[in-house]
C-alpha cells in the first residue's frame, strides 16, 4: 500500500515561478500597449462594463454629499432670507418715514408762508397727543403759558380753522377741535355774507349750521368763513363747506350739514393765532342766567 500526502499538502508549481510568470506577462502587455496600442479596445470595453459598478459603488457617497449640500444650502438660504426680510422691513419703514417727513415739510412751508403774509402774530405748534376721552374731541399741543398763550385763542392749519384753546398749562395746552359737541364758531357764508353759528356733533359726525330758516340763501358747496364778530376768530378764515341741506318748510327750519375745511384729524403741526379785535374787555357773564330748554332749542337739535 503506497502512502501519499493529502491533497491539502500537495506541492504544485513553486510560488516564485508563478510570480516570475505574472511579471513577464505584465511586462509584455505594457510593452505591447506602449508600442502598438494593442490594448486600447480592451481598455474601452472594460471601462464600459465597469462603469455601472462604479456608479453603484459611488451612490452612498453621492447621497451623503448631496444631503449635506442640501442641508447647508437650505440653512444658508433661510439665514439670507431672514436678513433680506429684515432689510426690506427697515427700508419700508424708512420710506414711510420719508413720506411722512416730506408731507410735514410741505405743510410747514405752507404754515410759514401764511405766517409771513398774516397781519397778526402766529405761533407754530406741534400736536403731542389726544387725551383718552371718547366724549370730547381734543388734542394737546406743545405750547403753553410760557409762550403767552391764553384761553380762547383760535387754532388753524394751512387750510382753515380747526379749533380753539380751552386749557392752558405751563408748557402745553389743550385744543378743542371743530367736531367736538361743545364747539360753536360764528361763521359767514362767503358767497352772500349770511351769518350763522356752526356747531360740532362729535367725532365722525358732520358739522351742523343751526338756527337757519328754510328759505335761507344756502347752497351745497358754499364755503363758510369766520365772521370775526366774536373777537376770537379773525375774519376771513375758511371753516367748512356745506355738504347737505334739508329744508323743513312746515317748521320754517333748515338742517344744514357741513364738513371742515381744515385737517381736523390729519396734520401734526398747527398755528395759534394771536388776534386782537380791539373790542376791549368782555363783560362778565350773568351767573344767575340759566338756559331753558325751550321749544326752539329742541327744534335745532332735531327733537320734537
Amino acid at each position: 500500500m503506497q502512502l501519499s500526502p493529502p491533497p491539502l499538502f500537495k506541492q504544485g508549481t513553486p510560488a516564485l515561478i508563478k510570480l516570475a510568470g505574472c511579471l513577464l506577462v505584465s511586462i509584455l502587455l505594457m510593452v505591447m500597449d506602449h508600442q502598438f496600442k494593442a490594448l486600447n479596445q480592451v481598455r474601452s470595453v472594460a471601462s464600459y462594463l465597469i462603469t455601472p459598478f462604479q456608479y453603484a459603488m459611488q451612490m452612498p457617497r453621492n447621497a451623503l454629499v448631496g444631503t449635506y449640500d442640501y442641508l447647508t444650502s437650505k440653512g444658508s438660504l433661510e439665514v439670507q432670507n431672514e436678513l433680506l426680510t429684515k432689510r426690506v422691513a427697515e427700508l419700508t419703514l424708512l420710506a414711510n418715514q420719508s413720506e411722512l417727513f416730506m408731507s410735514e415739510n410741505a405743510q410747514l412751508r405752507k404754515l410759514i408762508g401764511i405766517q409771513e403774509q398774516s397781519r397778526f402774530k402766529i405761533l407754530l405748534a406741534q400736536i403731542l397727543y389726544s387725551p383718552s376721552n371718547p366724549m370730547s374731541q381734543r388734542v394737546v399741543i406743545d405750547r403753553g403759558a410760557a409762550d403767552n398763550l391764553s384761553l380762547g385763542q383760535a387754532v388753524s392749519d394751512h387750510q382753515g380753522i380747526i379749533g380753539q384753546v380751552v386749557r392752558v398749562m405751563e408748557n402745553k395746552s389743550e385744543v378743542t377741535l371743530l367736531d367736538d359737541r361743545d364747539m360753536v364758531i360764528p361763521i359767514q357764508v362767503a358767497r352772500n355774507g349770511l351769518r350763522g353759528a356752526l356747531h360740532g356733533n362729535g367725532r365722525g359726525q358732520p358739522l351742523e349750521l343751526r338756527h337757519m330758516a328754510a328759505v335761507s340763501d344756502l347752497q351745497v358747496g358754499d364755503v363758510l368763513m369766520t365772521s370775526g364778530i366774536d373777537g376770537v376768530y379773525p375774519p376771513g378764515f375758511a371753516v367748512a363747506t356745506i355738504d347737505k341741506i334739508e329744508r323743513n318748510v312746515d317748521k320754517n327750519f333748515a338742517y344744514v350739514y357741513c364738513s371742515p375745511v381744515g385737517g381736523v384729524n390729519r396734520f401734526r403741526h398747527v398755528m395759534i393765532l394771536f388776534y386782537d379785535a380791539g373790542f376791549g374787555p368782555k363783560p362778565e357773564a350773568n351767573k344767575n342766567f340759566k338756559e331753558t330748554d325751550t321749544k326752539s332749542n329742541r327744534l335745532y337739535r332735531g327733537k320734537p
